[in-house]
């Protein structure tokens, strides 16, 4: 069954055809949490080439750590983040889980922590895989 899932008006959806994400993990980086306004944004790591997108979304864009642009895809209409999609790793796409369908959305494992020298003091979790920075 492949992945798919929406923005929280539903304007924005999406189906990725694979049945699971190459990895699921927290991401700690600053940008991401201040992105979710929360402690961590959590994502599901797919190729970008499999991803169908529809509706109606705009971009945000800066420099990531790596100093090559990173887009910020979110929805036009309600603003929920759907995805960032950094130049450095053209071929992944990273989607936020949280924008997953329900029912796709408890089948997940995070297993892996990102830029956990952004991870703030109080939180708790240690995943099996965790990374300073972004993986090599």
């Amino acid at each position: 069954m492949p992945i798919s899932g929406h923005c929280l008006c539903k304007a924005v959806t999406y189906s990725v055809n694979i049945e699971q994400p190459l990895a699921t993990a927290y991401d700690h980086c600053d940008d991401c949490q201040r992105q979710s306004g929360s402690t961590y944004s959590l994502v599901a790591i797919v190729p970008k080439d499999l991803l169908e997108l529809n509706g109606p979304t705009k971009t945000y864009t800066s420099n990531g750590s790596s100093g090559q642009p990173v887009h910020r895809v979110f929805c036009g209409e309600c603003g929920s983040p759907i995805a960032h999609d950094p130049e450095a790793a053209p071929p992944i796409i990273a989607l936020k889980a949280g924008t997953f369908d329900t029912e796709i959305k408890k089948t997940l494992k995070p297993d892996t922590e990102i830029w956990t020298a952004s991870k703030l003091p109080f939180c708790s979790e240690h995943l099996a895989k965790p990374f300073e920075h972004m993986p090599q």
